[in-house]
């Protein structure tokens, strides 16, 4: 089939490129001349394991090429994927502008018949009637009645295909899902969405096939299911803190329960990125906006906001006066394999370590470029883990990067002032720390030293 994904930035390139590589034929289109001309010479404007790779292949192969030419977008693809961003608002609801520009693009320069629109951007539940309802006023503008034109049928359908992707996980994510949600109304577009997904089905992926509605808040309840998990484990730490219990212990007793599993179980400084904090507000503003209850969903992002300042008040009672005192800092992004530095709970705990007087050095493997972005010149860049060491007071750990969980402690040890650690992932075995004569303060486990 022959593809266009308006929008090229972390879904629409992964989206494009993993389409390009099971053997469509896929244009990606954005306004954003700069970023369309690095694609062009095969740079990649984010950090993704293995896209780089994907990108390269398909534009050797010409089945995956680049334009900000938008009008030319509409007219090349069968498919047409909207994949911009839906950044939140004052109040929380998305930001449709980006959707209702591609939307308006399409109305007026559609000319073919049987095209699908196919939502791939996070929108509002109930979105994808509106978004039809606006292309086709484009194209009763034009003179066409939504249905003919000159005697050729103008046939067009808006789908929801909500993604699931994680970041520092997309390839795979994508190329071998849990499920594939599709929100899809016409009968002939459900056969060509059925068809493009077969693959995925022959391979033993489930794909869900639903009302529009149902999908949009498929994704919305998904990722407020798994936020509200990773901020229940934050709350329950900061009381087994309190009564001393030892919140990994909780946390085995709770995996082992085949009716809650494994996953999101872990305590640390609270969730970011892209996805979760806007999707729990967007979801909680629209069920407000609804009139429905919703206060189960707001006290979830509530809890994560606390968590971060907590963690920050924990290490500087941790080291006491931090006036003048140089912190190191072991990760920045808001999780490992990726640059995100969006919402990263690293910048709301530096900025109190920096409040209280302190000196900060950081090191992240990939995301400097991007935390430059929120610090400046505030704070120093390491370019090495154990450079950032040299003097520091203490080590906070904020992203669990691989590399950060077999260190060298004799060499963490010789290089520090101080022999203390803060871990906020809690990567770290509190009783080889003691072993070690550290000073350990973790996430509902008892302080070493």
């Amino acid at each position: 089939m022959k593809i266009s994904v308006f929008g090229t930035g972390y879904v629409g390139l992964v989206t494009a490129a993993c389409f390009a590589e099971l053997g469509h034929e896929v244009l990606g289109a954005d306004v954003d001349e700069g970023k369309i001309l690095r694609l062009e010479k095969g740079e990649i404007p984010i950090y993704e394991p293995g896209l780089e790779e994907i990108v390269k292949r398909n534009m050797k192969e010409r089945r995956l090429r680049f334009t900000t030419d938008t009008v030319s977008a509409v007219s090349f693809g069968e498919l047409l994927f909207v994949a911009v961003g839906t950044p939140p608002t004052d109040t929380g609801e998305p930001d449709m502008r980006y959707v209702h520009a591609v939307a308006d693009t399409i109305g007026e320069n559609l000319a073919e018949d049987r095209r699908i629109v196919i939502m791939k951007s996070t929108v509002p539940v109930g979105i994808s009637p509106q978004v039809r309802d606006r292309i086709a006023a484009k194209l009763a503008a034009r003179g066409f009645d939504g249905r003919t034109t000159g005697g050729k049928k103008m046939d067009f359908e808006v789908v929801s295909n909500p993604e699931f992707l994680k970041e520092g996980d997309a390839i795979k994510d994508f190329m071998y899902p849990d499920r594939i949600v599709v929100g899809v109304v016409a009968p002939w577009a459900r056969e060509v969405m059925a068809d493009l997904y077969a693959p995925f089905v022959k391979s033993g992926h489930k794909i869900l096939m639903m009302d529009p509605a149902s999908a949009e808040m498929a994704k919305y309840a998904a990722n407020t299911f798994l936020a509200a998990r990773i901020s229940l484990m934050n709350q329950l730490a900061g009381i087994a803190e309190v009564l001393g219990a030892d919140i990994e212990q909780v946390r085995q007793a709770l995996a082992s329960d085949q009716r809650i599993g494994k996953h999101f179980l872990y305590p640390g400084v609270g969730y970011g990125g892209s996805c979760f904090p806007k999707d729990v507000t967007a979801l909680a503003a629209t069920a407000k906006k609804a009139g429905v209850d919703h206060s189960l969903i707001a006290a979830i992002e509530e809890v994560n906001a606390a968590q971060k300042a907590r963690f920050a008040k924990k290490a500087l009672e941790a080291l006491g006066s931090a006036r003048g005192k140089k912190l190191a800092v072991w990760g920045l992004a808001f999780k490992p394999k990726t640059d995100d530095m969006r919402q990263a709970p690293s910048v709301e705990i530096i900025e109190a370590f920096l409040s209280a007087g302190a000196t900060v050095t950081a090191y992240d493997p990939v995301a400097h470029a991007e935390a430059r972005k929120a610090f400046g010149d505030r704070i120093a860049y390491a370019e090495d883990m154990y450079l950032a060491l040299d003097g520091a007071e203490a080590l906070v750990v904020i992203t669990e990067w691989a590399q950060f969980r077999e260190p060298d402690f004799q060499k963490i040890g010789a290089r520090m002032a101080r022999k203390l650690i803060v871990d906020g992932r809690n990567i770290y075995d509190p009783e080889h720390m003691r072993e070690l004569g550290f000073t350990y303060v973790s996430i509902g486990r008892p302080t070493i030293g």
